[in-house]
C-alpha cells in the first residue's frame, strides 16, 4: 500500500479584521452550513448542536433548517447567552482560510488536473444524514471520496443526481416486516443553489430520445473545496412521469433506471459543457453513468472532426472505471429495445449502427440474445479500470475474462485500488481528542503516514479503554432513544416502551451487525444454530448481546424476510433483551454503532463482498472487525488486529460454505472473542483486549483512509488519464 505523504502545514493567509466584520453573525452561520465542510469538523457541529440540542436532533442534524427557526435577532441573543461570538467567528474564518489556503498535496502531486481537472460521476453521494441522497455503501464511498479530494486540494468536481425524495425511510411493523415511506425533500433546506452559466441563468440540458426529450436542471453543492452538481427532472417541459425520473434513488422499473442513467451519463456531460468544465479525466463511479463516455466521443467528434473510432480511443484513454460489483445480478443490464429508444439520437450523431452500439455493451458483441450491459461499456470504453480491493480484482478479472479472450487470466487489465474512509467523518470526538493529545502535532494532515498511527500503542492503555466506554455509553442511549421510539410508533404497551429504554448493558461485549440486508451478507449466520446462540448471549458470567441495522431493496422479499427474522427475536425469551434491530439504518446509525461497538461483525459469503468500509471505520473508533476473510480484511487481517471468521476458503456448494462458516463463526466467538474481552485485570481491563484494539488502529487506520485511497487514484489512474497516456492500471 502507498501512503500519502503531506506537504509541511503551511501558514495560510491571514483574514484582515474587516472582512471578518463584512458578515453579520447569522450571515456567517449560514455561510458554515452551505459548505458540508462543516460536516467533517466537530467543532462546527457542535456549535450548531449547542444553538438547540432538541431541535438539532428533531431535523436530523440539519443547520439550514436549524438555523431557519432563527430570526438574526434572537441569533445573536443566543451567541450572547453561550458566549458563542468567538466560536462562530473562528469555525468562519477556518472556513475561509481552508478554501484560501493554495499549500496542498494536489498543488504538489496532481498539478496537471489544475488545467484538467477529473470529473468523478457516481449515482449516489453519501456525505451527511441530512442530505438524503444515497442509499448506502456506494453513495458513502462516493461521498468520503470527494471529501478526501477535497482535503487533499484535488481540482476535482462530481455528478450525480437530486433525488426529491431520496431513499425510503424503513419503518417495520408489529410483526417486523419492512415498509418503505418516501418524504419530499424540501430544496430550501438543502445546501445547494442553481448552478449557473456566465449570463446567471441556471442551467438546464436536454438529452433527445426516440419518444421525446428530458430536461434537467442543475444545482451546486459545495463539498469543501469541490463542486457537486446535481441534475433534477422536476422541470416544466417534461411530462409529469419524467418530472418524478430523479425523485426515488434507485426506484422504478427498469426504464426508469435507464432514463436515469441517461440523465446521468449524457446529461451530466452537458451540464459540464454548459459549465464551461473541460474534464482531462472522467471517473465513472460503477456501470450507473457510462452513458457518458458516448457523450465525450460526440463531443470530440462534434468539436473536432474526429472519426468515431479516434474519438473513442481518445475518451478511452481519459476515462477511468471503477466496478464494485462481484454478483452477477448487481450490473444494469437493457435490451435492445430500451438502449434504441434511449441512445438512439446519440446513436444518430456518433454516426454508427445499432449493431455496433449493441456490441459495445455486449461480451459478444454479434450476439443478438444477449443484453447491452453497463458494465461492459464501462470495461471497452476505458482505459484504466480497477476493482475496488486485491481480491475483487481477481474475481473481476476472472468474470470478464471472456472480454480479452486472447489474454491470460492474470494479463486481464482490470487493477485495483482497495476503498478507504474519510477519518474526520467517521472519527468519534472524544477519540479525536485522545488522538490529539496523544499523536504527534499536526497528525490530521500526515493521516497517510504510518509512523503517525504507531502513536497509539504509547497511549494508557486505561486511558484508551474509557474512551471506548464512554462512547459505548453513548451508542447505548441513542439504541434505547431510538427503540423506544420505535416501539411508540407501532402502538405497543408502556410496558414495552419502558422495557426498550432500558435495553442492553454497557458492561456487555456488544457486537455490532449493519449494512444492506442482502441474503449473501447472511446476516442470521449467528441464528444457524439457536442453541449455541443462546448459550452465548445468555452466558450468565460473560454474554453477548448484538445489534442490528439494515435495509433491504423494496423489491426485495428474501431481504425483508431477513430483516424480519431478526426483529422477531425480541419476541422470544431466550433474546429478547439481547437482539436488537434499530430502523432506518442510515449514515447517522452507521456513526453511532461504529464508534460505540467493541465487535464489527461481517459475514458475507466469500468472494461477494468487493470491499466493505463499515469495518475500516469502526477501525478508527477502536472496534476490532470479526470478518470473513472478504473484501478489505482479505488483504488487512494479520493475526493480532481483529478476528477472522474461517480460513478464506469457499465450498462449490453454498450450502456447505455456509455450514462452514457458521461452525468458524461461533468457534471463533467461543474461544476467542468473548473470552478475551471478559479476562480482566485486577483494575478490570482486559489488557489482551485492548493491545489487539491498539494493533488495529496501528496497523489499519492509515491504510485503508480515504485520502491514500485518492492518492492512489491520482498517482495510478488520473495522472496518466489527464496526459492521454495509452498505459493500463497495473495489477496491484
Amino acid at each position: 500500500m502507498s501512503q500519502v505523504m503531506s506537504p509541511p502545514v503551511q501558514a495560510p493567509r491571514k483574514l484582515i479584521p474587516s472582512e471578518l466584520r463584512a458578515q453579520s453573525l447569522y450571515e456567517k452561520c449560514n455561510s458554515l452550513a452551505h459548505n458540508l465542510w462543516w460536516s467533517w469538523h466537530p467543532e462546527v457541529i457542535n456549535l450548531f448542536r449547542d444553538l438547540d440540542p432538541i431541535r438539532w436532533r428533531q431535523l436530523d442534524h440539519n443547520p439550514i433548517a436549524l438555523l431557519q427557526e432563527f430570526t438574526p435577532e434572537r441569533l445573536e441573543l443566543r451567541a450572547a447567552e453561550l458566549v458563542l461570538y468567538s466560536r462562530i467567528n473562528y469555525a468562519y474564518r477556518r472556513l475561509k482560510e481552508y478554501m484560501n489556503n493554495p499549500q496542498t498535496w494536489g498543488r504538489t502531486h496532481a498539478g496537471v488536473l489544475g488545467s484538467k481537472p477529473v470529473a468523478y460521476f457516481s449515482a449516489e453521494f453519501g456525505i451527511h444524514e441530512s442530505v438524503p441522497i444515497y442509499s448506502g455503501g456506494l453513495g458513502v464511498l462516493s461521498g468520503d471520496h470527494i471529501k478526501s479530494a477535497s482535503g487533499l486540494g484535488i481540482p476535482l468536481v462530481a455528478i450525480g443526481l437530486f433525488y426529491d425524495q431520496g431513499y425510503f425511510k424503513q419503518h417495520l411493523t408489529h410483526d417486523g416486516y419492512q415498509q418503505e415511506e418516501y418524504l419530499d425533500t424540501k430544496i430550501e433546506m438543502m445546501p445547494m443553489e442553481p448552478a449557473c452559466d456566465a449570463t446567471g441563468k441556471q442551467i438546464t440540458v436536454t438529452v433527445d430520445t426516440r419518444t421525446g426529450q428530458l430536461h434537467a436542471k442543475v444545482w451546486l453543492m459545495h463539498v469543501g473545496r469541490v463542486n457537486l452538481y446535481l441534475l433534477d427532472c422536476d422541470v416544466e417541459g417534461n411530462s409529469p412521469e419524467d418530472r418524478e425520473l430523479t425523485s426515488r434513488l434507485y426506484g422504478g422499473d427498469t426504464r426508469t433506471r435507464i432514463r436515469q442513467e441517461l440523465v446521468l451519463g449524457v446529461g451530466g456531460c452537458r451540464a459540464l459543457a454548459a459549465l464551461g468544465i473541460v474534464p482531462g479525466v472522467y471517473h465513472l463511479n460503477e456501470g450507473h453513468s457510462v452513458f457518458a463516455t458516448l457523450e465525450a466521443i460526440r463531443e470530440r467528434m462534434h468539436n473536432d472532426g474526429m472519426t468515431f473510432d479516434n474519438a473513442l480511443r481518445d475518451v478511452a484513454q481519459h476515462t477511468v472505471f471503477t466496478t464494485h460489483t462481484p454478483v452477477p445480478a448487481g450490473h444494469d443490464r437493457f435490451d435492445g429495445g430500451l438502449i434504441e429508444e434511449h441512445l438512439g439520437p446519440l446513436r444518430d450523431q456518433l454516426r454508427i449502427s445499432y449493431e455496433q452500439l449493441m456490441g459495445l455493451g455486449r461480451v459478444e458483441p454479434h450476439n443478438e440474445g444477449e443484453p447491452f450491459t453497463m458494465t461492459v461499456l464501462g470495461l471497452k470504453l476505458s482505459r484504466r479500470a480497477n476493482a475496488v480491493s486485491a481480491l475483487h480484482g481477481h474475481v473481476s478479472r476472472r468474470m470478464w475474462a471472456h472480454l480479452w479472450p486472447w489474454r491470460v487470466e492474470e494479463e486481464i487489465p482490470i487493477g485495483h485500488i482497495t476503498n478507504g474512509v474519510h477519518i474526520p467523518s467517521w472519527l468519534a470526538w472524544q477519540m479525536w481528542q485522545l488522538y490529539d493529545r496523544k499523536f504527534p502535532l499536526g497528525w490530521l494532515q500526515r493521516m497517510g503516514e504510518p509512523e503517525v498511527w504507531q502513536t497509539i500503542h504509547d497511549v494508557d492503555p486505561g486511558e484508551l479503554w474509557e474512551v471506548h466506554y464512554a462512547l459505548k455509553n453513548l451508542l447505548l442511549a441513542f439504541i434505547r432513544r431510538r427503540v423506544s421510539r420505535q416501539c411508540r410508533r407501532r402502538g405497543e404497551s408502556d410496558a414495552v416502551v419502558e422495557a426498550a429504554r432500558n435495553l442492553l448493558d454497557p458492561n456487555v461485549l456488544t457486537i455490532g451487525f449493519a449494512r444492506r440486508f442482502a441474503t449473501y451478507k447472511r446476516a442470521d449466520l449467528c441464528m444457524s444454530d439457536i442453541e449455541r446462540l443462546n448459550k452465548l448471549v445468555n452466558d450468565p458470567d460473560r454474554p453477548v448481546q448484538i445489534i442490528f441495522a439494515g435495509k433491504a431493496h423494496p423489491a426485495d422479499e428474501p431481504g425483508k424476510q431477513l430483516i424480519k427474522k431478526i426483529a422477531n427475536a425480541r419476541f422470544d425469551e431466550q433474546f429478547g433483551n439481547r437482539i436488537v434491530f434499530v430502523e432506518d439504518y442510515d449514515i447517522n446509525v452507521t456513526r453511532h454503532l461504529i464508534q460505540g461497538v467493541d465487535v464489527w461483525l461481517n459475514n458475507p459469503r466469500r468472494p461477494l463482498e468487493a470491499s466493505g468500509t463499515s469495518g475500516q471505520k469502526a477501525v478508527l473508533n477502536g472496534a476490532l472487525n470479526l470478518s470473513v476473510l472478504d473484501g478489505w480484511w482479505a488483504e488487512a487481517y494479520d493475526g493480532a488486529n481483529g478476528f477472522a471468521i474461517g480460513v478464506g476458503k469457499q465450498h462449490v456448494d453454498d450450502r456447505i460454505t455456509d455450514v462452514r462458516d457458521a461452525e468458524a463463526l461461533f468457534d471463533v466467538l467461543e474461544n476467542q472473542v468473548v473470552p478475551m474481552f471478559y479476562d480482566r485485570n485486577v483494575d478490570g481491563l482486559p489488557l489482551v483486549w485492548i493491545q489487539r484494539m491498539m494493533n488495529s488502529i496501528g496497523t489499519l487506520a492509515w491504510r485503508f483512509s480515504a485520502h491514500r485511497m485518492v492518492a492512489d487514484y491520482v498517482r495510478h489512474a488520473y495522472l496518466h488519464a489527464a496526459s492521454g497516456l495509452s498505459c493500463e492500471m497495473t495489477v496491484r
